[in-house]
């Protein structure tokens, strides 16, 4: 199999993550591309017609794409228990949540990165760190008891979701008053799965 991927992108290495802690890393060979909104890179388009990372490449069928896609499949294909029944919507929702901080967190840097100088709006940055922050007080009030239990889904998607706040906005304390995610997250950030994937 191979993954299209960008290195730093947190959707990339939610898979990533997946495929350390599963122990399938060696069947997948990572192809590096580079891909915008404005400017899709040809394997990117060859696997996913939207041109967005990542997508997964198989022998056995079409490529897959969307992390939510790819990391059920990966846990299905070796039964790996990252999406318990007895807690699934919970864990979906976890995950959602997540994806969410992830897609809000990539808009405020593509507002900069992709759009001409004068035409970056800063409200539309706000806005999207006013989604991250609704959501990262509704991880701490809400979720703690999930993230503290047995590993799932739901906790990979939020540890690397929290780790491109820290990889892009460093600037903006996503910590203050989040006391006990804060130190989730300093626990859930030494396992050798994040370590191994952490963005350069």
């Amino acid at each position: 199999m191979q993954l299209i991927s960008a290195p730093p992108s947190p959707f990339v290495r939610k898979v990533r993550v997946v495929l350390h802690e599963t122990g399938q890393t060696e069947e997948v060979e990572t192809v590096h591309v580079m891909t915008t909104p404005t400017q899709s890179d040809p394997a990117a388009t060859a696997a996913n017609p939207l041109g967005k990372i990542p997508a997964l490449v198989r022998e056995e069928g079409p490529a897959l794409y969307d992390s939510r896609v790819i990391c059920r499949y990966l846990d299905a294909r070796v039964h790996a228990g990252l999406y318990p029944g007895a807690r699934l919507w919970e864990t979906l929702t976890l995950e959602a949540t997540a994806d969410g901080i992830m897609e809000a967190a990539v808009l405020m840097v593509y507002e900069h990165r992709v759009r001409p100088h004068e035409k970056v709006y800063e409200g539309w940055i706000e806005a999207q760190w006013q989604k991250i922050t609704r959501a990262v007080a509704a991880l701490e009030a809400r979720w703690m008891s999930h993230l503290n239990g047995p590993l799932d889904m739901g906790q990979i998607a939020v540890g690397c979701a929290l780790g491109y706040l820290d990889f892009r906005h460093p600037d903006r304390s996503w910590r203050q008053g989040n006391g006990a995610l804060d130190d989730w997250f300093a626990v859930f950030a030494e396992r050798p799965s994040m370590q191994e994937t952490a963005p350069e």
